[in-house]
């Protein structure tokens, strides 16, 4: 282990990233708040303000990922689609197995300048944890209960909503509703085989209800779907711990662009076209597994500096006052102040730490590991 890399996995490295996206993230919380009022005077302003605010919470994780781990993201595409990236509104189609598929999901968008912009189907529950589900609120997410009848409305009111929307966005969708795991996997196949389905070994059975009523409400504002499907190399498993941690790892991104009017409108034909695109997806998966790589030819987008100057901003603001706080404690010889901080810091560590914990494998959703009628999804 270099020393870089020995450095990047100490503990106080950690809570000072913690401590810097914590804080940042509350002063945003509340600047978003202040925008209250000028959606009143002006919704296109107010939402392009919290565009730019969201972007620097976004892009904190986007930093991590990176420069701080160095991960590295390969796109295999279409090189004639590669212009349109950035340039319109899409929904991408990610496949769901990794803890940490939807930060690759946002280095996507970052990638093409459309990361605060950047939409997502997400539970309610979300929409209450502070900093990311506070943000995603200003940003008018679209949250669900997973309860399809009153989801249906919800939804598509919200999705409506977007219809005026200032500024390039992508609509980032998992259709198979929750992370891959064996124990899912398994029931998931059950369903398909008594509903007369093709079996998917990497993935699970596509929630159909939900794309239809996105791409219904989204026609004739999104340009294409984009079928994205991720892999890491060498079989790793990554988690946000480990990034965290400095490890770097490598991402494989398989985009496929697939213009709107091709998707049917009716709703059978649309499911049909959804299980079918999944199969297509599998057998990528599967070609990945032999070869260690996706068809078609390679283009990578570079990185850009904006996340990492936003991360060296909010850094050098907030680090500065937090050293002459120390400072002050130590000079002060007060021990009660000093276990006061010490109590303090490991609250936001243990906080982060919760945060962290709600992306892992072992920790996630319940939804999937029990056998239910698929006509409500």
């Amino acid at each position: 282990m270099g020393l870089l890399q020995l450095l990047k996995s100490q503990f106080l490295c950690h809570l000072i990233i913690c401590y810097v996206f914590l804080v940042s993230g509350l002063i945003i919380n509340l600047l978003q708040l202040c925008t209250l009022p000028l959606w009143l005077v002006s919704k296109q302003l107010a939402r392009r303000i919290n565009i730019r605010l969201a972007y620097c919470i976004n892009s904190q994780m986007v930093a991590a990922l990176e420069w701080w781990s160095g991960t590295e993201c390969t796109l295999y595409t279409d090189p004639k689609s590669y212009p349109l990236y950035g340039n319109e509104n899409a929904i991408v189609v990610l496949n769901h197995s990794f803890e940490i598929d939807f930060l690759c999901g946002w280095t996507f968008c970052e990638r093409f300048g459309v990361l605060g912009s950047s939409k997502v189907l997400a539970k309610k529950e979300l929409a209450y944890v502070p900093i990311i589900g506070w943000m995603w609120y200003f940003l008018e997410i679209v949250f669900c209960k997973r309860k399809w009848e009153e989801d249906r409305r919800t939804v598509a009111e919200s999705l409506q909503n977007l219809r005026d929307y200032p500024e390039n966005y992508w609509f980032l969708l998992y259709c198979e509703g929750t992370r891959f795991t064996p124990k899912k996997h398994q029931i998931s196949m059950q369903v398909a085989e008594s509903k007369g389905l093709p079996k998917l070994k990497y993935h699970l059975l596509p929630r159909t209800k939900g794309f239809w009523v996105t791409v219904q409400n989204l026609r004739g504002t999104a340009a294409a779907v984009y079928d994205s499907t991720l892999n890491f190399r060498n079989n790793e498993t990554p988690t946000l711990l480990g990034i965290l941690n400095g490890r770097k790892y490598h991402a494989d991104l398989y985009v496929r662009r697939i213009p709107l009017e091709q998707i049917p409108e009716d709703e059978a034909e649309c499911a049909a076209w959804l299980h079918k695109l999944y199969q297509e997806k599998d057998s990528f998966q599967e070609h990945y597994t032999e070869t260690g790589r996706y068809p078609g030819p390679i283009v990578s987008p570079p990185r850009r500096p904006w996340s990492l100057i936003n991360w060296l901003f909010w850094s050098c603001l907030l680090l500065y006052p937090l050293g002459l706080l120390l400072a002050q404690l130590i000079s002060s010889g007060s021990m009660l102040t000093i276990l006061a901080s010490v109590a303090l810091c490991s609250a936001a560590s243990l906080g982060v730490r919760w945060m962290i914990g709600q992306t892992e494998i072992d920790r996630g959703s319940n939804y999937g590991n029990k056998e239910v009628s698929q006509n409500s999804n």
